[in-house]
């Protein structure tokens, strides 16, 4: 392991107006700015917050200051406890456990942090086979590296770890780390092969969006590929090609991937290749909502369509345009899908509810004049537990159309 740079922690005294402080007493993570009733001293990234009761002033939480973060409170522990190895011990080993029903199954890819929901605000941990990617999305967590770093290596039984770092802590020069930065073992090259339910993939840990890859769809991939024998799928919004790999290796006639990015689609042509598959592999290099209608306008009709789209709303007022996008992609989909096909409609948006989204999802099906049968609806996977309302944010629903 590295050096890691020194950095020390101050504590500050914090008392929190009423509504923040019964929201964090019910487990809540987020302290906002303006919720900060009193606090003793300015504070740096990664200082001690110790929250005391207004009535008792008494210690009832702790949590990491992020002076860089509207969210300037991130709460880490809600009772009292001290930042220690051994608490971040405790804290790892529970994630852990959390992954080992998974972990009995033909996949060594996996979430092993999941932020807030795992007591680490800000800081993801996901596993490709022998590697460790962290991503760190604030500061708070800078002077405590060298404190998790060896438990987080020692229980997942990696060989590296790789650093990658917001767009925020990429342009910060305070933390003396790099993007893309190995500060464990080594990386003999920047894209690792790994499997998930017994297929293959490959994450560029490097240069890949987020930590490389796309693991929270594990399991709705898993199901496509079960429902894919046979069948003509279309994959939209595609990126490396997740639910057209599997539906390949399931059996899949053909697979027509659809995303903007010519470059992800050439990871998702050789993704498919790392598994054995008869099926045809198209692509289509363009954006979603026009190639959807292209795909109409000649007449095409797929068994399977699947509909994975970006965060649309990634602030509160992209709400009502998410909204319109939602709808606009069950309405085009549901076009391309044959008479008792199956259309697969799933959002990542945490602001957009899953009863939202449904609703939206089923007007815009209707709206195509089409009648549905709703097979199930689906929400994370086990490496995604959710701790706290805002942390979920993965929703997707299988239709049946003209059953």
């Amino acid at each position: 392991m590295i050096e890691f740079p020194k950095i020390t922690q101050q504590r500050l005294a914090v008392k929190l107006k009423p509504k923040a402080e019964k929201l964090v007493k019910q487990g809540h993570p987020w302290v906002f700015e303006d919720s900060i009733a009193k606090q003793n001293k300015e504070g740096n990234a990664g200082d001690i917050a110790i929250l005391f009761d207004q009535r008792k002033d008494k210690v009832f939480a702790i949590g990491l200051y992020d002076p860089d973060s509207p969210i300037r409170i991130k709460m880490i522990s809600d009772v009292p406890a001290t930042p220690d190895a051994v608490f971040f011990k405790e804290k790892i080993r529970i994630a852990f456990s959390k992954r080992s029903k998974l972990l009995k199954t033909d996949t060594d890819s996996y979430r092993f942090i999941f932020g807030e929901n795992d007591s680490f605000p800000g800081l993801i941990a996901d596993i490709y086979k022998d590697v460790l990617v962290i991503k760190f999305y604030s500061g708070i967590w800078f002077p405590y590296l060298e404190m998790i770093l060896p438990e987080l290596v020692a229980v997942s039984n990696v060989d590296t770890v790789v650093v990658r770092l917001s767009r925020n802590l990429q342009k910060s020069n305070a933390h003396g780390f790099k993007d893309g930065q190995v500060i464990h073992g080594a990386l003999p090259s920047e894209v690792i092969y790994f499997r998930e339910h017994g297929i293959r993939f490959s994450a560029n840990v490097i240069h890949g969006h987020k930590t490389g890859y796309f693991l929270d769809h594990r399991d709705n991939r898993r199901r496509v590929g079960a429902l894919s024998k046979g069948k003509k799928v279309l994959d939209v919004f595609s990126y490396a090609g997740g639910f057209s790999v599997h539906a390949l290796a399931g059996g899949a006639n053909e697979v027509l991937s659809l995303d903007i990015s010519a470059q992800a689609l050439e990871v998702a042509l050789q993704n498919g290749k790392l598994n054995p598959s008869k099926g045809k592999h198209a692509t289509m290099a363009i954006d979603a909502f026009v190639g959807l209608q292209q795909l109409i306008d000649t007449g095409k009709k797929f068994d399977i369509v699947v509909i994975d789209p970006p965060s649309f709303a990634k602030s509160a007022r992209e709400i009502e345009s998410a909204k319109h996008s939602y709808h606009r992609l069950a309405a085009l989909g549901a076009q391309l899908v044959s008479k008792n096909g199956i259309l697969v409609l799933a959002s990542c948006s945490s602001r957009i509810t899953a009863q939202q989204f449904f609703d939206i999802s089923e007007q815009g099906i209707t709206k195509s004049k089409r009648s549905y049968q709703l097979i199930e609806k689906t929400f994370h996977d086990s490496d995604h537990p959710i701790g706290f309302p805002e942390g979920a944010y993965l929703k997707c629903g299988y239709y049946r159309l003209d059953y």
